[in-house]
């Protein structure tokens, strides 16, 4: 796992160099843009309904009053870090709903930016069909569906397991991992798409190589601390890094043979 954690990092590296040398700018500003517009507005509904909501359920569930009669300052140091973490994994489940919203909605270009990259890698064209297309939205659609719900599945259990003092702390950390892991595996299946790998055969590679999902998703959300520059590079540079980091893989198979 941790060598193909360290080759999905360094595919980041590659994607750029491989953007820059082939003049793929439009396919990458494109796709940016459009993220970048629907970021700022989703943060920014989110930024003012998250606060009022556990404002709300603090006072609906009595905690509020019961933490002000109680005026202790290490419960509630203990409650201003739950609140906080609470704050943080509402974050995480509501990005992750408006990740799978972006991919459905971009799915089209991501598989042509994929296949482009492969083309080039290659030295062939993949011929273009309308059918293909079709069945690359329905399939993405698919499994966006399916991820989505899985890892709702994970984070209502972690947001559980943070409202237990001290052990929750962690909760950010792991429920991060798993955002990183399934938006890692959203890019990498679009080359398991071009390989005619059936939607189970993907779930299975990308399990196999869990540090490809995990290494590809950590980058694309450390670009998001680079002000929209970051915000808008983020979508594609995943898409072609993800692409990328699969020749390392299939060069050592071959080569164990």
């Amino acid at each position: 796992m941790l060598k193909d954690l360290i080759i999905s990092i360094r595919a980041y590296g590659d994607a750029h160099q491989f953007i820059l040398r082939h003049k793929l700018w439009k396919w990458i500003l494109i796709p940016g843009i459009l993220y970048t517009l629907l970021f700022i507005t989703g943060m920014y509904y989110f930024s003012h309904t998250a606060g009022e909501f556990i404002e709300w359920m603090t006072f609906k569930t009595g905690l509020r009053n019961w933490m002000d009669q109680l005026a202790n300052s290490f419960v509630g140091f203990l409650f201003f870090m739950g609140t906080t973490l609470l704050w943080l994994l509402l974050l995480l489940l509501y990005f992750s709903l408006f990740k799978y919203l972006f991919l459905i909605i971009c799915s089209p270009l991501f598989a042509f930016l994929s296949e482009k990259t492969a083309a080039i890698m290659e030295g062939k064209e993949f011929p273009f069909s309308f059918k293909q297309l079709g069945k690359d939205i329905v399939r993405g659609m698919y499994l966006a569906v399916r991820n989505s719900l899985w890892q709702t599945v994970y984070l209502l259990a972690i947001l559980l397991l943070s409202l237990i003092p001290l052990a929750g702390w962690l909760t950010p950390i792991l429920a991060l991992l798993i955002e990183c892991y399934y938006y890692g595996f959203s890019m990498l299946d679009y080359s398991m798409e071009r390989h005619k790998k059936t939607a189970a055969e993907s779930i299975f590679f990308i399990g196999n190589h869990k540090g490809l999902a995990i290494g590809n998703g950590v980058v694309f959300y450390l670009m998001h601390l680079i002000p929209i520059l970051g915000w808008v590079l983020a979508p594609a540079y995943a898409v072609i890094a993800a692409t990328l980091s699969l020749y390392p893989i299939n060069e050592s198979k071959h080569a164990s043979r």
